[in-house]
């Protein structure tokens, strides 16, 4: 798309609104709603928000922000009804009012990130995701914790009670233009995953974003709620995101695969699992950024908890799929769904060059069972426990500076700021498992 193709797509489609959508710091798509008659006034990057207002943005003094729309991410938005007019939005980076980009910006985070791997020599980052949801029925509106089915991995219907719903989701997506490669039913009752094709990062970001309105939107049609929260259910696997990843070279070919190596794996893919091992710690902090994010990793629900990979070993954190040529790629399980996919991407990125610039080599792959070993037989193999909550995942992301600086002081702040508030809520509260544990006994 092009300006003069996003004003006729919205004159022959119909539309009436356009959302002009952008990220806060947690991750949570904002939008400012405009009719169409100012469409060009967006287009030509005079549509105002209040910064302030958003999480992890500008102080009161300096709040003023402008919305430049990327044309490329114009939707129509077919899931959403109005008797007046379609709906359409774009995904937009923000500016600050002398027209620089907007360092508190996720997806701004991202694209320099991004810079950063070309000037290595990098082509592209690919990326292709694996999001988990759980389905809650309703009731008069509001949301119960009573899942929609019995179901578990793979089964269909009638027991797996969603499959219409996935479906609708799916087809949604492929209406808007998405590349969606599989869905199905995950582990847990109520538990749903639907897969994304390898796309560009910046792209593939934008899209899951998208994504989940559209679930959540859908699965509201068909009287659902849907969920990205990792742990919302206790003794049931938890929602991840695993995040297949790959570099391209400039001639457009895998920089992971080397057919004469051993597994197959280029020396650029060793010293790209290297750095992600090497900063796993801390940039759990990002990728698992919710208190709840640590309900999900602990041993015996799937989930890795350990700083470690392997080629075919589920336990590990860093998988390796089979595939390999162009499909080469490393699937890094950790990543939950409640985080901010710029930031996500930005650290993983980060890490990955940090081990390609130093020539980081990663420890041996493990093929036994993590869960099996204890802490100190681990730790003798070199491989660390990844962060068991959300304060000690921010203690090992205040200690490292490359991932300080891939998220840029501005982020860095602001996110510390947040989470701290989280931390200190959470710490604060009363559980019920803490009432029916001890309200009687003591």
């Amino acid at each position: 798309m092009d300006r003069k193709q996003v004003l006729e797509s919205a004159k022959e489609a119909n539309v009436k609104y356009i959302r002009l959508c952008f990220t806060d710091i947690h991750g949570l798509i904002k939008n400012v709603e405009i009719p169409v008659r100012k469409l060009e006034d967006a287009l030509n990057n005079e549509i105002m928000i209040d910064g302030s207002s958003i999480e992890g943005f500008t102080r009161l003094q300096e709040s003023d922000m402008y919305l430049y729309p990327d044309v490329k991410t114009w939707l129509i938005h077919t899931w959403e009804n109005s008797v007046y007019g379609n709906v359409a939005s774009l995904v937009c980076d923000v500016y600050t009012p002398d027209g620089k980009p907007f360092i508190g910006d996720p997806r701004y985070v991202l694209k320099q990130n991004l810079k950063k791997m070309k000037a290595m020599g990098f082509e592209k980052f690919n990326i292709g995701v694996e999001p988990e949801f759980f389905l809650f029925k309703k009731n008069n509106g509001s949301i119960t914790m009573e899942v929609n089915d019995t179901g578990g991995y793979f089964d269909l219907s009638p027991i797996d009670g969603a499959e219409d719903c996935r479906r609708d989701i799916v087809l949604e997506l492929e209406r808007l233009g998405f590349n969606m490669e599989a869905s199905h039913h995950e582990v847990a009752p109520g538990q749903h995953e639907i897969n994304f094709e390898f796309e560009d990062a910046l792209e593939a970001c934008d899209k899951l974003q998208t994504f989940k309105l559209v679930v959540k939107n859908v699965a509201k049609r068909h009287g659902y709620h849907a969920s990205f929260m990792p742990k919302p259910l206790a003794n049931v696997n938890g929602s991840g995101m695993h995040t297949n990843c790959s570099l391209s070279t400039k001639d457009g070919e895998n920089a992971f695969y080397d057919k004469e190596s051993s597994l197959g794996l280029s020396d650029v893919c060793r010293h790209w699992i290297a750095g992600i091992m090497e900063h796993a710690r801390a940039f759990t902090a990002i990728t698992n950024p919710t208190v709840n994010s640590y309900k999900r990793l602990v041993p015996g629900y799937e989930a890795p908890c350990y700083v470690s990979w392997s080629d075919i070993n589920r336990s590990t954190m860093i998988r390796i799929p089979a595939s390999r040529g162009r499909q080469t790629r490393t699937e890094i399980r950790s990543v939950d769904p409640s985080a901010n996919p710029y930031l996500a991407m930005s650290v993983i990125l980060a890490s990955g060059l940090d081990g390609i610039a130093r020539k980081l080599d990663p420890v041996d792959p493990v093929y036994i069972n993590l869960y099996e070993l204890n802490r100190e037989s681990r730790e003798e193999m070199g491989i660390l426990n990844l962060p068991e909550n959300l304060k000690d995942a921010m203690k090992a992301l205040k200690k490292d500076e490359v991932i300080k600086e891939a998220l840029g002081n501005h982020v860095l702040e602001k996110f510390f700021v947040e989470k701290e508030k989280e931390w200190d809520r959470f710490r604060m509260s009363i559980t019920q498992w803490e009432l029916d544990t001890y309200l009687k006994a003591l």
